[in-house]
């Protein structure tokens, strides 16, 4: 009988050791089961974000850096300035080369306003350029953008050529006799 002791001491302690790792392995799963899962962002939204986190001189160089080509420099650049992990930081310059933003003060909240009556002003020069055969016009405005000048484009290839001359003069200082010429180079 003294024998037999050895043998079930340590069947015991390989049973209790099988159990005690299976109630672990299934307070983990159950743990991270009710973590809520967060949405990943769309890739406007991480450019929005990754371009908040920069000053305005920050903002500059890397869209001068992205402009150059220098990829790697801009995501060291990203990566010294924010703090943020390296896949993080090589993720927001991706998300800020294929979607640029402009630069916002950090008390300028965003605010997407779906009318046009009162044309917002942008930190940059947006260039619109139309032509036909010979003729070329362009208007440059920092209250174009690319969204307005697609609602531009959509109503003068929708036949509305005036609302979108009107609109066009609207967001721009140009005459409306201008901005009908630049419309019906837009026709096609």
């Amino acid at each position: 009988m003294e024998s037999l002791v050895v043998p079930v001491l340590i069947l015991l302690a390989v049973m209790a050791a099988v159990l005690l790792a299976y109630r672990g392995v299934a307070n983990r799963k159950a743990s991270r089961s009710a973590a809520p899962v967060e949405p990943t962002p769309t890739p406007q939204e991480a450019a929005r974000a990754a371009a908040a986190r920069l000053s305005e001189d920050e903002h500059r160089r890397l869209y001068a850096l992205i402009a150059q080509g220098q990829a790697m420099a801009a995501i060291k650049l990203y990566y010294e300035a924010t703090g943020e992990g390296l896949r993080a930081s090589r993720d927001a310059v991706g998300a800020l080369a294929a979607h640029p933003q402009p630069y916002r003060t950090p008390e300028a909240a965003p605010a997407p306003d779906d009318d046009d009556d009162e044309p917002q002003r942008f930190p940059y020069r947006y260039r619109a350029i139309a032509s036909k055969g010979d003729v070329t016009r362009e208007v440059s405005s920092n209250m174009l953008n690319d969204e307005i000048y697609g609602r531009i484009r959509t109503l003068a290839r929708s036949g509305d050529t005036e609302a979108a001359a009107n609109a066009l003069t609207r967001h721009s200082d140009i005459s409306l006799k201008q901005a009908r010429e630049f419309i019906a180079l837009l026709d096609d």
